[in-house]
């Protein structure tokens, strides 16, 4: 089997935010994410024969990194639109009868790593596709066994698509963003170090603890690298903090113990035309491709 992990987050909001007319339910309510949501997650299921399939969302925006970093992302700022709809996102992906892990203290990336961590070795596994362009889980992608999907640009991220594209080893993902930063999270990373100064140094030694204090015992080439060590030297405590922060957690609360608990067996046709009707979107009771009658 192949399994199919999806950060329904991200769907949301990619839905949200495309350029196509807002779909709105009988009382006026824009639903325009949730519409967006639901054709994606048939569309794995239907066009790209996922059958085995798990979904992740971010509850409540916040998780226990806010706890570790109080610059760290919240749900302030978030179309009041948009958030008024995840609780309906998550009905939805649940009447579709797709296995769902809410996240409240974890966050979406974490319900996704930690099903990669317990599934990807099991011998009934072929392959793990990762359906999300975040790069905060390129972390995950194992050589060609787990792979991260940007569906709408149509391309796939094995390990050496990691290396090619974000100059680093899947592993060293967390230190890179621990020294450049990550606006879409909230930490700024340590000044001087940018992009490619942190994934030459990194490429080489594979981790904040392995890269030497001083720049002279440094053997690759880095502009600055005087500066850079010194940088990293002087705040340390600060960067292993944004590795913390960048460092996806493999113990969030998932109930499924077996692969096969992701299986699609189809839409429940009751339940789901009756979340259609009551939510207001009587268009979506025929969009299922694939009934369960139970």
């Amino acid at each position: 089997m192949r399994l199919h992990l999806v950060d329904a987050t991200y769907e949301l909001f990619r839905a949200f935010f495309a350029p196509r007319p807002a779909v709105l339910a009988s009382d006026g309510r824009d639903l325009t994410a949730t519409w967006g949501l639901v054709e994606n997650l048939l569309a794995i299921l239907r066009d790209e024969g996922a059958t085995h399939l798990g979904a992740a969302t971010d509850r409540v925006i916040e998780s226990f990194r806010n706890d570790l970093y109080a610059g760290y992302k919240t749900g302030a700022g978030v179309d009041p639109r948009l958030m008024d709809q995840f609780p309906i996102a998550e009905a939805a992906i649940e009447a579709l009868g797709i296995v769902l892990w809410p996240m409240v203290a974890h966050e979406a990336d974490d319900a996704i790593a930690t099903a990669v961590a317990r599934w990807a070795d099991d011998p009934a596994v072929e392959a793990v596709l990762i359906c999300s362009p975040d790069k905060d889980l390129a972390q995950c992608v194992r050589d060609t066994r787990v792979v991260l999907v940007d569906r709408r640009r149509r391309i796939t991220y094995d390990e050496a698509g990691v290396i090619a594209k974000w100059g680093v080893r899947p592993g060293s993902i967390p230190d890179l963003l621990a020294l450049v930063g990550d606006a879409a999270d909230g930490y700024p990373g340590l000044p001087g170090w940018g992009a490619k100064s942190a994934a030459t140094v990194l490429l080489r030694y594979g981790s904040l603890d392995a890269i030497p204090r001083r720049a002279a015992d440094w053997d690759v080439p880095v502009r600055g690298a005087v500066s850079l060590a010194a940088t990293l030297a002087e705040r340390r405590d600060e960067v292993m903090l944004y590795r913390t922060l960048a460092r996806l957690r493999t113990d969030a609360p998932l109930s499924q113990t077996t692969p096969d608990e992701l299986r699609w067996h189809g839409a429940p046709r009751e339940r789901w035309q009756a979340f259609c009707h009551e939510i207001g979107l009587p268009r979506l009771r025929s969009r299922p491709h694939r009934w369960r009658d139970d």
